[in-house]
């Protein structure tokens, strides 16, 4: 399953580099619910092609967003990138 980076978590003065908002085409709230827990997977790509895990943590608002928190910040090339489930 595929999904795509949205924007990191941020507040009004604020963002959280480590923690993403990522939308999944054709997933409504109740099965973004089911998503929770799941690991997610980054590809850097580039010189080294590293790769980013993380966990998604919660649902974010009521159209299926879901919230990961990734074990390091990610780059900004990283918004509308694909993201893989695993």
């Amino acid at each position: 399953m595929e999904g795509i980076i949205i924007n990191y978590r941020r507040g009004r003065k604020t963002q959280t580099t480590n923690q993403m908002i990522i939308i999944v085409p054709g997933v409504d709230k109740k099965k973004a619910e089911s998503l929770v827990g799941k690991k997610v997977s980054y590809l850097c790509e580039g010189k080294n092609k590293t790769t980013i895990t993380g966990t998604v943590s919660a649902v974010h608002g009521n159209k299926g967003a879901v919230r990961a928190i990734f074990e390091k910040g990610m780059p900004g090339q990283a918004i509308g990138g694909k993201i893989n489930f695993n």
